[in-house]
């Protein structure tokens, strides 16, 4: 379990040094993705099973496809198209590739294990249930859950509102 656990932090680590470091939007949101998937796999590890299946359904799934739809809204001008040509090479994909077998491999040798949730909550203590996840998230961090969604609908605002000014102009 502990090696599983230092490769996976090794990935989340490269992945979202990648994200930070990256030049273009679409590199950085496939490190992005995989940064996630990373962590949700840190949660599985560390006994919280349903805290790694919420990182996979919201931040993966539906907070990256609120990313993609901004990126695509700013409409950055005509040699976008030969970008976007360039991002569907398949050197672009060869960093998030490899990172992803990693997890993916890592996933498979988990769920091979003898329940390996079990093995990581008598490690740590216990295993985090699922109710307790939402009382807390809806009594105590209910403020923070409230701001964190203010903050992602504000973003989506100001990419619209850029994407409208840059329309408008003619370019």
């Amino acid at each position: 379990m502990l090696t599983a656990f230092y490769i996976t932090s090794a990935v989340a680590i490269v992945a979202t040094v990648m994200v930070v470091v990256g030049r273009h939007a679409v590199h950085a949101l496939l490190y992005l993705v995989v940064s996630l998937f990373a962590v949700a796999v840190l949660f599985y590890l560390l006994g919280a099973p349903f805290a790694a299946a919420l990182e996979v359904i919201i931040y993966a799934g539906a907070i990256m496809v609120l990313f993609v739809f901004v990126i695509m809204m700013l409409k950055l001008g005509p040699e976008t198209v030969a970008q976007e040509r360039a991002w569907l090479a398949p050197r672009t994909w060869l960093g998030p590739a490899v990172l992803s077998a990693v997890l993916l491999a890592q996933w498979v040798w988990l769920l091979g294990q003898e329940s390996s949730a079990t093995i990581a909550a008598s490690e740590i203590g216990r295993t985090i249930p699922a109710r307790e996840v939402g009382v807390s998230l809806f009594s105590q961090y209910l403020l923070l859950v409230e701001i964190a969604g203010l903050m992602l609908l504000a973003a989506l605002v100001g990419a619209f509102h850029i994407g409208r000014r840059r329309e408008g102009r003619g370019s």
